[in-house]
């Protein structure tokens, strides 16, 4: 081998923006994030008007607050190509099928329709190659 050519690594620097698929998850996370938040700050403004259970309220604005921040973490960490951020957002998105499919057998409702198709198309993307070759560090490289 002739010249200064120094070995390249076998692969290179991830690319500086993630993929299509990853970018659309943690959109879909962070508004799911966003939702639970709104969430929560009805239930301050319930409480705050006077409710006659003060205690389960508290939890619940808690609760939300904790599932936001969570989420917003974690689609944040997706973004980055970070590992930890699948699995709270898997964790969530079974939760609700879980709770989409108890409210379906009760009425069928548009909201309770969009909350198990948004759950399933997020879970569906966190197990895409794509999305996991990037929160893996296996992304195709560009150079």
């Amino acid at each position: 081998m002739t010249g200064s050519r120094t070995p390249q690594p076998s692969s290179s620097p991830r690319p500086a923006t993630a993929p299509g698929a990853v970018r659309l998850l943690a959109g879909l996370v962070l508004l799911q994030a966003l939702a639970v938040a709104v969430i929560a700050v009805a239930l301050v403004v319930a409480l705050v008007r006077g409710t006659s259970m003060p205690g389960p309220v508290v939890f619940l604005i808690l609760l939300a607050a904790g599932v936001a921040a969570v989420l917003g973490g974690a689609g944040r960490a997706l973004l980055r190509g970070q590992r930890w951020g699948r699995s709270p957002v898997m964790t969530v998105q079974i939760l609700l099928v879980v709770l989409a499919v108890g409210w379906l057998g009760v009425e069928v409702a548009v909201w309770s329709v969009a909350v198990l198709a948004l759950a399933v198309v997020v879970g569906a993307l966190l197990v895409t190659p794509t999305v996991v070759a990037w929160t893996t560090g296996t992304a195709a490289r560009e150079d």
